[in-house]
């Protein structure tokens, strides 16, 4: 099946909702950079080039708003599996309906605080942003109907174009991996996480795509168990071999020889190379070098951050105690107990086999390396 995390539907964003994966799949729609942003930050969306793709179309969504070129979202976003009824949250104030480029350009920079607001750590939603401002600030003068269609078209490019990405990355990564391979990943790098066809999951899609016959091993990601619901629900659609792990069985299946890779995905690369990812993976990391099997990371260009001296200056998202303490309703952890919880860790360089992106496979990654990228 092809999944479509993000779509263009009815003039308004449509994404999944997966949060409620895999038990239910549905759309929500969306229609403000408000709601877009609350999307972002209560997870609907998540993986950095997903996030990336979001904010692009919640800038849009806002001009095109602000330019009243768009009515409300309906409560329904039409998908055809289950129609689910959807609230999207209050959108920013009109600013008097963006009447006069004034209140446009007001509106429209609101849009974007509040969508740089949305998650810290992915550095494909300030990427997305810059992009988006870029292209706003050189059409500015010509209307805002105009400039509202502009940053659409570029919206759908910023989309499109991240597909383009994770193909080019597929197929270098299919070419690190044996015919046979058993390949261990952490987290959700797939369609799930970007525009469609995935960054680590997008390696496999293209080793299989090539003929090799590959196997995936999926931890389950404590505590939002992204692996659990999310890897494990993509690779079961498309026939993929999946076994589901729970994170601290890693490193018995290393150990046992039932492990030939580690491929992950990344939500912000540091420029010398340090790589920041879900929680959970620089234990990986630390296990596939003590078993010396390769640990390569999918990062488009746009996931690197040559701003970022290391991984030190990588800020770190603390998420909910909630998601710790049980899971949705159900709780298990002892009432009063004291809760952590860091939504990502970070990888050193030294850890890091090779960084596949869109360029190429970047092995032994370090800022000279990176740098020669740009």
């Amino acid at each position: 099946m092809k999944i479509e995390t993000l779509r263009w539907a009815n003039n308004h964003l449509e994404m999944i909702d997966q949060r409620i994966l895999p038990a239910s799949f549905e759309y929500l729609a969306y229609d403000s950079a408000a709601s877009v942003a609350e999307g972002i930050r209560s997870m609907v969306v998540r993986g950095a080039p997903a996030i990336g793709v979001a904010a692009a179309y919640g800038v849009a969504l806002e001009a095109l708003r602000l330019s009243g070129l768009l009515p409300p979202a309906r409560g329904k976003a039409g998908m055809g599996v289950g129609d689910t009824a959807s609230t999207p949250s209050p959108a920013l104030p009109l600013q008097g309906g963006g009447n006069s480029a004034a209140d446009f350009n007001a509106g429209m920079e609101a849009g974007f605080t509040v969508l740089a607001q949305s998650r810290p750590t992915a550095v494909n939603l300030f990427w997305a942003l810059k992009r988006m401002r870029a292209v706003w600030e050189s059409v500015k003068d010509q209307g805002n109907a105009a400039v509202a269609q502009r940053l659409l078209a570029e919206a759908h490019e910023v989309l499109a174009e991240d597909i383009r990405i994770n193909r080019a990355m597929g197929k270098f990564g299919a070419e690190l991996l044996p015919d046979g391979a058993r390949v261990l990943t952490h987290c959700n790098a797939g369609a799930l996480a970007t525009a469609g066809w995935g960054t680590a999951l997008g390696v496999f899609r293209s080793a299989l795509e090539a003929g090799k016959k590959i196997s995936v091993i999926a931890d389950e990601t404590r505590p939002f168990l992204q692996g659990a619901r999310l890897t494990a629900w993509e690779m079961v659609q498309e026939n993929i071999p999946v076994t589901l792990i729970t994170d601290n069985m890693a490193g018995f299946m290393m150990s046992r020889g039932e492990v030939d890779a580690v491929v992950v995905g990344t939500d912000r690369v540091a420029g010398n190379g340090d790589v920041a990812n879900k929680i959970g993976t620089y234990m990986v990391a630390v296990l596939a070098r003590r078993h010396n099997l390769p640990f390569y990371v999918a990062c488009p260009l746009s996931t690197i951050d040559m701003t970022i001296n290391s991984g030190a200056d990588i800020p770190i998202e603390e998420r909910s105690v909630d998601e710790v303490k049980g899971f949705r309703d159900y709780h298990w952890a002892a009432e009063g107990v004291r809760i952590r919880n860091p939504a990502f860790d970070v990888t050193p360089a030294e850890l890091v086999t090779a960084l596949i992106t869109e360029k190429g496979v970047i092995r032994e990654p370090d800022r000279n390396k990176l740098q020669a990228l740009f």
